[in-house]
């Protein structure tokens, strides 16, 4: 096992560059504990040219963002034949468009919020859906571009409108679901345990929520009933199978207990590249699990193949 060749591949050039930095050093070292020989890769437009030369075992995937979770570089890594952990290339690409992953979650009995795909121009001065609701892009992560429109809002929100929103034309509108903020994780063919967010000093699980210390508070085991923590967890282990996902997947819940202690729980989208920051959620919920971090990382080199 200590010989195996594995090339970290961090950074890029998305707008998550800072979050992958952070996730492939934390990796890296890691594996790098464990035994492994590590190559950080800093990546590039000549990744595959640098890989080509590399020749790693395993490629370990530590991107965040288009092209590193979008199915872009799991077909470089398809076509020059190196085993690489996460998600492949359609499930990849279908978990990063919201909308598309939307319907399959949907037709495989997960309960999903009403939404419309827009062209953000298209949205002009009248609300599209009954506030409140989310604009969201269709194809980002780390709630990068995502905006709230509340109950008594005059009018759509101008920034997606505007010169300065740099995220695609493509927004998805969607019913805005009140309550409390689970997620789950799957390892394989296992659902791990369900984590409450509680975001401290924002409105929602926003970016400085999910990578700043202090930005929210993780409660695994989440506090809620056994049928609904065991609901959550089937529903996981469903979107993450429907997808296609390989490895490690997490799928984000919303959970509105205001008019009945059974609530209303809704499927919000599956992350295929969740976060390995040191305040990330999925590095918790293995060692909920009783894995510590290098188990967890070793895990998934040893489960990396092509054609996932």
């Amino acid at each position: 096992m200590g010989g195996k060749h594995v090339a970290v591949l961090l950074g890029g050039f998305s707008s998550e560059r800072p979050v992958s930095l952070s996730s492939g050093k934390a990796c890296a070292d890691a594996l790098e504990a464990e035994g492994y020989r590590v190559t950080r890769v800093d990546v590039e437009r000549d990744v595959s040219a640098r890989l080509a030369e590399l020749k790693p075992d395993v490629v370990f995937n530590a991107l965040h963002g288009p092209f590193g979770e979008d199915g872009t570089i799991q077909g470089v890594l398809e076509y020059l034949q190196i085993p690489y952990t996460h998600s492949g290339v359609m499930a990849s690409a279908l978990a990063m468009d919201k909308a598309r992953a939307k319907t399959v979650a949907a037709a495989a009995g997960i309960p999903v919020a009403a939404s419309l795909v827009l062209d953000r121009f298209a949205i002009g001065g009248e609300h599209p859906m009954e506030p409140p609701y989310v604009v969201k892009p269709v194809r980002e992560g780390s709630s990068f571009g995502v905006v709230i429109v509340k109950e008594d809002q005059a009018h759509p929100p101008q920034i997606v409108t505007s010169s300065e929103w740099r995220y695609g034309d493509e927004v998805l509108v969607e019913r805005y679901i009140h309550g409390r903020e689970l997620t789950c994780g799957v390892m394989g063919d296992a659902a791990l345990g369900v984590t409450e967010i509680v975001p401290l000093g924002h409105s929602f699980y926003d970016y400085d929520s999910k990578y700043v210390a202090g930005g929210s508070k993780h409660v695994i085991p989440a506090e809620i009933s056994p049928n609904l923590y065991q609901k959550i967890q089937l529903l996981a282990l469903r979107a993450h199978q429907a997808i296609g996902c390989r490895g490690v997947s997490r799928s984000d819940f919303r959970f509105d207990d205001r008019f009945s202690e059974e609530g209303e729980l809704i499927w919000l989208e599956i992350n295929t590249q969740p976060g390995m920051t040191p305040t990330s959620l999925l590095p918790e919920m293995a060692a909920h699990a009783g894995y510590s971090f290098g188990e967890f990382l070793r895990w998934m080199v040893e489960d990396a193949s092509c054609s996932r």
